[in-house]
């Protein structure tokens, strides 16, 4: 007979959000850093929506603020360079590269364990 105090498996993350969070640093590193917005979205609500494990959940809201603190100084900036990717800083390139690697790195942590 189950308790009300049971623990929930953690659900593992769907297809398309393990395929966006990968598409994530492959944008950053191609130098289309403003397409990086879509898989970026993708990865944040699939994982908010769909998972209960709550490291994953940080991890997602990290790529998503590390990808939002260089786009909103490209669009607030008064000197805009044509795109994204030539106006960001190698800092936060590197930065959302290795947070989403981070990601993917918790993903399979928790794969494993349940």
């Amino acid at each position: 007979m189950p308790t009300a105090t049971s623990r929930r498996k953690a659900q593992p993350v769907s297809l398309p959000v393990i395929i966006a969070a990968w598409a994530v640093p492959v944008f950053i590193i191609g130098q289309f850093a403003m397409v990086g917005i879509l898989p970026v979205g993708i990865t944040l609500i699939g994982t908010l929506r769909d998972t209960r494990d709550r490291a994953l959940r940080w991890w997602a809201a990290a790529i998503a603020v590390a990808y939002a603190i260089p786009l909103a100084l490209w669009a607030i900036g008064p000197e805009r360079a044509p795109s994204l990717s030539k106006d960001m800083h190698p800092v936060f390139a590197v930065l959302i590269v290795v947070v989403a690697l981070g990601y993917q790195v918790v993903r399979v942590r928790a794969r494993k364990k349940a």
